[in-house]
């Protein structure tokens, strides 16, 4: 069973890890306010704004997630030319993640959410998006860089919000790429891939249902069990929100982890914190069950915080002692 100490010793080892993190990259707008009044216009509230905040979001939302334990982190991607896309690398550079493997396409546009957020709500998201493929040519400069990077890293993270990056060349050629290595997913419904031979697929719960074809309604155990045997994949962690997290892991019982959250004031994100994590102790030596057990506790911590936020290495260690004890 997981405890402080373990936990510590899991956490100290991440230091030393090297992770790339392949997918669809965005940048995340928040834009802060007060209310006081409803439009004269509308039935809708006036936000008076207070102040601005960008984010590296999506794929590279994860890389930030890595970035609070090692240094070793490296993200892969398309950007458009234009203004998203420089101020998107540029945090990226300026958070220490290695963005050489990101290629920057003119016929793009940056994916840009922007969140408007007053009195610590979210009164609506814009979102400014393209969803075009890799061509062939990207795909071959893409996987050619890629091929040595990942030679030097102790895992692939596939971060998939379905905005065309992961096509089924890209993501195979990846795969093939890190064969050996721990490679997780964390997919979207909207773009079936088959994730046959990586190690651990990390689905919501919507997600499950959907790629499960069993159902809205679908017993979360039914479905977790239904990808295990259709994936092919090692593992299944399915994440359930205020239920906590499902293990599913081949030949194993189900593993069940109840949430750690003690308030939630923003479940942004919160996905991206689970497989970081998740990732990051696997390839740390963790079993199955103990990975998920951190990733359960990242979480936790991440959704008390405002906007795609992050955790660090002390708030994850006190989250389990809180829990588990010393």
């Amino acid at each position: 069973m997981l405890n402080a100490r373990r936990a510590n010793e899991l956490i100290r080892r991440f230091a030393d890890l090297r992770v790339l993190v392949a997918g669809d990259l965005m940048l995340d707008e928040f834009v802060w306010g007060n209310v006081a009044r409803i439009s004269p216009e509308a039935p809708v509230p006036v936000v008076e704004v207070t102040g601005e905040s960008f984010y590296a979001g999506g794929a590279a939302n994860v890389a930030r997630n890595l970035r609070e334990f090692t240094p070793g982190v490296s993200v892969a991607g398309l950007t458009g030319a234009d203004p998203a896309g420089e101020r998107l690398t540029g945090l990226l550079r300026d958070a220490g993640i290695d963005s050489t493997c990101i290629l920057e396409d003119p016929n793009r546009r940056t994916i840009v959410k922007t969140r408007v957020v007053a009195r610590h709500q979210q009164v609506v998201r814009i979102d400014r998006e393209s969803r075009l493929k890799p061509d062939e040519r990207q795909a071959r400069d893409l996987l050619a860089r890629l091929e040595d990077a990942l030679s030097r890293c102790d895992a692939l993270l596939l971060s998939d919000y379905a905005k065309g990056f992961l096509t089924p060349e890209v993501a195979q050629g990846l795969c093939r790429l890190a064969k050996g290595k721990i490679i997780t997913v964390d997919p979207s419904p909207k773009n079936p891939l088959s994730w046959q031979g990586v190690t651990a697929v990390k689905p919501n719960l919507k997600e499950a249902r959907a790629a499960s074809g069993l159902g809205d309604e679908a017993e979360p155990e039914a479905a977790g069990t239904e990808l295990l045997r259709r994936w092919g994949t090692e593992m299944v962690l399915l994440t359930m929100g205020e239920q906590g997290m499902l293990l599913f892991h081949q030949g194993e019982a189900v593993y069940h982890t109840p949430t750690r959250a003690r308030e939630v004031f923003d479940v942004s994100g919160a996905g991206d914190t689970a497989i970081a994590v998740f990732t990051l102790g696997l390839a740390a030596g963790a079993s199955p069950a103990e990975a998920a057990e951190l990733a359960n506790h990242a979480s936790g911590v991440a959704v008390g915080k405002l906007g795609t936020a992050t955790v660090n290495p002390r708030e994850l260690a006190e989250s389990v002692r809180e829990i588990h004890g010393e």
